[in-house]
């Protein structure tokens, strides 16, 4: 505690050691002692008959251009990803809505970018300078991968082996190609 009664310091957010992931600890002979969970990826879909939380209905609101946000798709996408792995129930219902958000306003972004160009006018000067959409696509694509690398972080932790498939991360780029394309 400091001087003036506040309390400062302690433990930042992400702080200390990392969490291995689950085949490092099946490796290594459990070290900890601890009850491990152990889920197992398998080639094919094994469906359990799990239901898939509602997305919520801001994911799919209709956007000022007129179009359809379609966030609800990645969100749908990203969920049966999740649940053919068996790790479905281990992600926040909530994370995966920010995650298909953020997909979604990136894609409207660079497509943003494509309509108007990389270049606007300065409103008091009149002059070029970089088109606002750049730098909001920027940070959203941040964004998209830090919350991708927390919900992966998860699939991580909780596997036996390495896994190295597809997954919804990679069809963004197609989504967004597509979406270009006016599809």
């Amino acid at each position: 505690m400091a001087k003036d009664g506040t309390n400062r310091g302690g433990a930042r957010i992400g702080a200390g050691a990392k969490k291995k992931p689950l085949a490092d600890k099946i490796a290594e002979g459990n070290p900890g002692g601890r009850k491990l969970t152990v889920m197992e990826f398998q080639d094919a879909a094994d469906l359990k008959g799990l239901e898939m939380p509602e997305p919520n209905k801001m994911l799919e609101a209709i956007q000022k251009d007129g179009k359809t946000l379609f966030a609800s798709e990645i969100y749908k996408s990203a969920w049966t990803w999740l649940n053919e792995r068996g790790c479905a129930v281990l992600v926040a219902p909530q994370l995966l809505e920010r995650y298909a958000m953020s997909v979604a306003r990136w894609i409207q972004c660079e497509e943003a970018v494509t309509e108007y160009g990389f270049l606007a006018k300065h409103p008091t000067t009149g002059n070029a300078i970089q088109s606002p959409y750049v730098a909001m696509g920027q940070n959203y694509m941040n964004q998209t991968n830090r919350l991708w690398m927390e919900i992966f972080q998860i699939v991580k932790e909780n596997c036996t082996g390495e896994y190295s498939g597809v997954n919804p991360q990679d069809d963004v780029m197609e989504r967004l190609l597509t979406a270009r394309r006016g599809k």
